[in-house]
């Protein structure tokens, strides 16, 4: 039978999960909201059935591998998971709250590893030791490359669309991409939903592994992904209309062709690194993305001091969710 703490860290992490699915419903849906191909709760709706679709496809569950591998083992406990767990909750509600598109991946294995060193030093080793380094660089550097190589995929797309659609009547060509547009934003919410349910299955399953309730993480009990896709899609339902406002209007002004472009930038970028199991950030990688569209129109056409407000929170994520996942361990440590 399970534990208690058990229990209550796999309920935390479906919520979290949950909380990750309003957190990020920006993603897939700001810029066919702003475009008005569809009405915010249609595209929450539509964002939400592509989410839970990708339990049928993403099936070798290589993302929740390495979010497995954060933490080596030997500082695995449940109440380092339910301390990370806390870190990654409490951060993830206040960049919802104050809108900003911060990355609940990443927030999550920051809190995670956060609580991971705090034990290793309470337990008198190197906090660093406590650490899988190359799964850990490999996280750090798709900060910088996510972001990177969905601008860079979405101005190639950009430019050859409107290359395609150069003699194409100006009505004609809006109404076809608004079509478009719900194809696009359906294979992010997909790929969005294959990429984020991964990283609570990683944590469920360590759970499972530090509770003794499965032998290795090699084993992952079929409820687990189910549970954690279905978490997200209704978490995808529920919203989350400030960030929507940041990613579909202030960055830069979207076009449907545009959020054709950008979108489908971005379902490739995650597609490219859920192949290669990296944990990359969706927040990350579509803001990216918009940010391709609007420089290939023109660079003023992007909202620089929103942009370079968003980096910030971006570059604080991992660390201030490790010094929260710390401080929660110390805590949870000492009176649990």
């Amino acid at each position: 039978m399970m534990s208690t703490l058990l229990v209550v860290v796999i309920v935390l992490a479906i919520a979290f999960d949950y909380i990750n699915g309003f957190h990020d419903a920006a993603n897939s849906i700001a810029t066919v909201v702003s475009t008005k191909v569809l009405t915010p709760a249609m595209a929450v709706l539509w964002a939400a059935i592509f989410n839970f679709a990708a339990y049928f496809y993403f099936t070798d569950h290589k993302v929740a591998n390495t979010i497995a591998k954060t933490v080596l083992e030997e500082y695995i406990t449940l109440e380092v998971i339910f301390a990370g767990l806390l870190a990654a909750i409490g951060w993830n509600l206040f960049t919802w709250y104050y809108g900003v598109p911060s990355s609940s991946s990443h927030t999550l294995i920051g809190g995670f590893a956060g609580s991971g060193m705090a034990y290793a030093f309470i337990l008198g080793a190197d906090p660093i030791h406590a650490i899988n380094i190359d799964a850990t660089l490999k996280i750090i550097a798709f900060i910088v490359l996510a972001p990177i190589l969905g601008l860079t995929i979405s101005v190639i797309i950009t430019l050859i669309v409107i290359n395609l659609a150069k003699n194409s009547r100006p009505s004609v060509a809006e109404k076809w991409f608004k079509v478009l547009q719900l194809i696009s934003s359906a294979a992010l919410s997909f790929a969005h939903g294959g990429n984020d349910a991964q990283k609570v299955m990683g944590i469920i399953l360590v759970a499972m592994v530090a509770g003794g309730y499965v032998p290795t993480t090699e084993h992952m009990p079929e409820w687990i992904p189910l549970t954690c896709y279905a978490a997200i899609a209704a978490g995808t339902m529920s919203g989350g209309w400030k960030i929507v406002k940041t990613m579909g209007t202030k960055i830069t002004k979207v076009t449907p062709l545009e959020g054709v472009c950008a979108e489908s930038a971005g379902a490739v970028t995650l597609g490219i690194t859920e192949h290669f199991g990296i944990p990359a950030s969706t927040t990350h990688t579509i803001t990216g993305a918009i940010i391709g569209v609007g420089v290939v129109k023109r660079v003023s056409a992007v909202r620089w001091g929103v942009t370079i407000s968003l980096l910030w929170a971006w570059i604080l994520t991992i660390p201030v969710s490790a010094l929260l996942g710390g401080l929660s361990l110390v805590i949870v440590h000492y009176l649990l």
